[in-house]
């Protein structure tokens, strides 16, 4: 097993790392809408929602991996009202490729943020 950390993204807020290789495979942990210096982006859903797709990027490249290699994407929203809006600014990132998905509305996320999502992505 091999810990990922860049700090490219924010740092975890937890006992935990940005994501683990096993197997040639990535798992990211949920990225939020934090920049790297662990501030909330401001904006409304679609700022964060492009946030997060950046600290994925940002995580995904030290692990020797892209979008493009993504297998499953969870998505973790605040408010299902935003999934239309959340869905549009996902679509531009996976345009071509679709990977499987879920998506669930939860109570709350931390720091209060209106989405999460984590990855799962093979290495190059």
């Amino acid at each position: 097993m091999k810990i990922v950390s860049t700090n490219q993204a924010p740092a975890a807020i937890g006992p935990y790392s940005q994501g683990v290789i096993v197997n040639q495979m990535f798992y990211s942990s949920g990225q939020i809408p934090l920049n790297p210096e662990g501030e909330i982006v401001s904006g409304g859903v679609v700022e964060q929602t492009h946030q997060v797709f950046r600290n994925l990027q940002a995580v995904l490249e030290e692990a020797g991996a892209t979008l493009e290699t993504v297998v499953k994407t969870t998505v973790f929203i605040k408010n299902m009202d935003d999934f239309a809006t959340i869905n549009e600014v996902y679509g531009s990132y996976f345009s071509s490729h679709k990977p499987a998905r879920s998506c669930v509305e939860v109570a709350r996320l931390p720091k209060d943020v209106l989405l999460e999502i984590e990855v799962i992505a093979q290495v190059k």
